[in-house]
């Protein structure tokens, strides 16, 4: 069994009065197809054509950004890396080497649990092709021989990267999360303060407040077993949240559920976790993160968060226990 399903609601703001200023602003959305997801901006300001401007150029960044990190585009500088870095040091634009140091520093700091070479073992349990398995521990086991963020060597003077074995990154942990903050760099440098950029309704972004709600954009938190209920409701001002859970992509076999979520230093998918939402100022930082609270489970999130982050978590127990860690 296989499934898809949202991780995120995003519900209208509440009715409340307005003031002279708020009925004289226009409010513009529309979508874009990049980086194997869906990006939905929502924006308001007083120019139709200035904002219809400003997200063009928002979306043109995120198409920008599909030729630099997609690793199924052979032209991309994230496939050439992957195709040449195991033979010797390939020369990379600056900002991919300052975001490939970046996520060796998630790596570092969640003692492994974020790992963008994890690809391997994604094919193998079935998760590239849809087709959920429960491999054979040799298959594991070989599949591990092939991953390890520690065998993408940085040298940041002649800024290369090379591999020490025959190894692949995927950009799926911190591609959506890092095109949405540029995007929202660009709707700034064109003059909106109130825009929600949404990336697959699993990482997004509220710029301002909407109209007649200070606190921010409202953001529903669905209850991972049952859709239909709420287990939290949260206000982004200037700020992100990103959410992984295990119904995203997942498989039944012998009535136990794997999900997608893999521990890439056992080679099996994490337990113990349902779901998990981060809240953090930027959103390259909220999507990597999810990953390793989810793997490393409550009190590990407890002890290791950083102090600007809220955590929500809900744990697989009898009955889902939902919560934000203190």
């Amino acid at each position: 069994m296989y499934a898809v399903l949202l991780s995120l609601v995003l519900a209208a703001p509440a009715v409340a009065h307005k003031s002279m200023a708020d009925n004289n602003l226009i409010r513009l959305e529309r979508s874009l197809d990049a980086m194997g997801t869906t990006y939905t901006i929502a924006a308001y300001g007083t120019d139709r054509f200035a904002i219809d401007s400003a997200l063009e150029s928002a979306f043109e960044e995120a198409v920008r950004l599909d030729g630099l990190l997609s690793n199924y585009r052979a032209d991309s500088e994230w496939s050439k890396v992957n195709r040449e870095a195991a033979s010797g040091p390939v020369q990379v634009s600056e900002e991919l080497f300052a975001l490939l140091e970046r996520c060796q520093a998630y790596s570092k700091a969640s003692e492994g649990a974020f790992d963008i070479t994890v690809g391997p073992l994604m094919k193998i349990w079935g998760f590239y092709k849809q087709d959920g398995r429960i491999p054979h521990r040799a298959e594991i086991r070989q599949a591990l021989s092939r991953i390890g963020w520690r065998n993408i060597v940085l040298d940041p003077a002649a800024r290369t990267v090379k591999f020490t074995k025959p190894i692949e990154m995927d950009p799926g942990g911190i591609g959506k999360g890092y095109a949405v903050d540029r995007m929202i760099d660009v709707l700034k440098k064109q003059g909106i303060q109130r825009a929600l950029i949404s990336a697959g309704r699993s990482s997004i972004y509220g710029l301002g407040a909407p109209p007649s709600e200070p606190r921010g954009w409202r953001v529903l938190i669905p209850d991972p077993r049952d859709q239909r209920k709420t287990a939290a409701e949260v206000y982004l001002r200037n700020e992100s949240m990103s959410t992984s859970g295990s119904s995203e992509k997942f498989f039944m076999a012998g009535g136990k559920v794997y999900s997608h979520i893999m521990d890439p230093r056992t080679g099996y998918p994490a337990q113990g976790i349902l779901a998990v939402s981060v809240i953090a100022p930027k959103t390259i930082d909220s999507e990597a993160w999810t990953k390793p609270f989810f793997v490393l489970g409550r009190h590990w999130a407890a002890r290791n968060r950083p102090r600007d982050f809220k955590v929500f978590l809900c744990e697989d127990r009898l009955e889902t226990a939902c919560a934000f860690l203190p």
